[in-house]
């Protein structure tokens, strides 16, 4: 399927695209479940960079963070971040050491950004579907 005309690198970024969104959406939100902890440290990963990486190599399978010891267990839950390149950052008008060392602000702005991109993906690859069944219904004439 890699080398179809039809499912081209294109699908593939956009995939990739919905991942690191999704990812990073979970990332804010933990930031501002967390503004009232004391000594918690933001974490957030670079959109643009990361998704240069995963189309410039593929992604490593996700490791198991728990393992079953009995086989009538559950499988482990995946680690859902760990082929992506997570950073702490501190904000320069917030003290480490209190409750505010999440700026809420910011991270709302992180929020709406990534909103922004998560549905820019879901469009594209809306559009992108929309063409290949049209193409399926004219060549089907």
């Amino acid at each position: 399927m890699s080398n179809s005309r039809i499912y081209d690198k294109t699908y593939s970024m956009l995939s990739n695209a919905l991942d690191i969104s999704a990812r990073r959406h979970n990332l804010i939100s933990g930031n501002i479940s967390n503004m009232n902890t004391i000594g918690y440290k933001p974490v957030d990963l670079d959109f643009n960079s990361t998704l240069k990486k995963s189309m410039e190599e593929p992604l490593p399978a996700p490791k198991p963070i728990m393992s079953m010891t009995n086989s009538k267990h559950f499988p482990g839950v995946n680690s859902l971040y760990e082929p992506f390149s997570i950073k702490e950052y501190i904000s320069e008008s917030v003290d480490i050491n209190h409750l505010d060392s999440v700026d809420i602000d910011t991270e709302m702005n992180n929020i709406a950004e990534n909103n922004i991109k998560y549905r820019t993906a879901t469009e594209m690859l809306l559009r992108k579907m929309t063409l290949l069944k049209h193409s399926i219904q004219e060549g089907g004439r």
